[in-house]
């Protein structure tokens, strides 16, 4: 008889947040309190800095990438880990977002928050432009168009005058102060305060998102599309809308990154910014917020930690990363439905191509 044996990592969160499901609401919420509390006050706190980015300044890493990347993993995560959606695009709604901060800051002299409305309905304008004739595909053939997508917006902006070309747009203004935080070049702080803010506003939103029936239609979508509509679920509207939360999403990122650095150009969005957002997604446990908050965090800050390290820092990071991959397919922190999932052979995203059921590494007894 052969039987095989799964070589696992064991999952240690699940005791931690089945004591914390059986808290009262106010315990929840003190302890989502300290969590910001924590993030406004502990993380950048120069102490730390000598320890988290021995190489770096660690205030500016914590808005970028750190803050950055967070923002832009729950945008995604929208995408991917509810509707299970496949975007290897997601940098074009960043761009759109940067790119309409300075051209309506500089050459319009519009305020900061003036235009984040306007950079919001853009990107969504072009998630459902982008959506509406590709979301009829699946799997490999929409990750392929969404690919491509990403890639028109950045050669687009290389070309066009009004874009500024290669050269890009320079002397993109900051935001205006608020009370005490005046926003410049030099000191990260209030921008770190900013992103903190809109990242606690975001999982607000899609967590009350993921509880409706917005979020209950993506679920039925995620694990198998054909019955959700054959139950009666209007599988275009909600895969658009998935795509237009997202894209809003994402133009946070790209305002907010735009204002910081004064000044784009296209090679700011590359393609291997998807694929890094996507990582983060995956890493975390696509489909539970504190798990693509913590694969973010993790993907943004440790090259930046073994910076010292030069190249080969790089080389570590990614055997690290195909390491828990192989025995933590499911990510860090997964989300109980989608753990189930993957279990179930069904990859816990849908689908997004190859289907996969737990760890991928077995041993094979032979018995007698």
């Amino acid at each position: 008889m052969i039987r095989a044996r799964r070589w696992t990592v064991p999952d240690i969160s699940g005791p931690a947040r089945a004591r914390w499901a059986r808290l009262p609401s106010w315990g929840r919420w003190t302890g989502y309190l300290l969590a910001v509390l924590f993030a406004l006050v502990v993380l950048p706190s120069p102490v730390l800095a000598p320890l988290m980015a021995p190489d770096s300044d660690w205030q500016a890493v914590l808005f970028y990438p750190v803050g950055i990347y967070i923002l832009l993993a729950l945008g995604l995560n929208v995408v991917v880990g509810y509707a299970g959606l496949l975007d290897l695009g997601y940098v074009a709604f960043f761009a759109i977002g940067a790119y309409t901060m300075a051209i309506f800051g500089v050459r319009y002299h519009w305020d900061f928050w003036a235009i984040l409305p306007l950079a919001i309905a853009f990107t969504m304008a072009a998630g459902l432009l982008l959506g509406a004739p590709t979301l009829r595909l699946r799997g490999d053939y929409l990750a392929i168009v969404t690919l491509g997508f990403g890639e028109i917006i950045r050669i687009t902006a290389n070309n066009l005058s009004f874009t500024g070309g290669p050269r890009g747009i320079s002397g993109i203004p900051h935001p205006p102060s608020v009370g005490p935080l005046a926003f410049g070049i030099l000191d990260s702080r209030p921008y770190y305060y900013l992103v903190v803010v809109l990242i606690v506003l975001v999982i607000i939103f899609v967590k009350r998102l993921e509880r409706s029936r917005v979020g209950r239609a993506w679920a039925a979508i995620r694990e198998d599309e054909d019955a959700a509509e054959l139950m009666g679920v209007p599988t275009l509207r909600f895969k658009l809308w998935a795509f237009a939360t997202g894209a809003a999403i994402g133009s946070l990122g790209g305002l907010l990154y735009s204002s910081k650095v004064i000044a784009i150009v296209p090679d700011n969005f590359p393609f291997t910014l998807s694929a890094l957002i996507l990582s983060a997604v995956v890493l975390g446990g696509s489909g539970n917020v504190p798990g693509v908050v913590l694969g973010a965090f993790l993907l943004a800050w440790l090259p930046e930690r073994f910076r010292g390290f030069a190249d080969y820092r790089v080389l570590v990071f990614g055997a690290a990363l195909v390491a828990l991959m192989i025995f933590r397919p499911q990510g860090l922190l997964p989300s109980r439905r989608r753990g189930a999932e993957l279990a179930e052979g069904t990859g816990g995203m849908g689908h997004l191509g190859a289907e996969v059921g737990g760890s991928v590494v077995q041993a094979v007894e032979v018995e007698p």
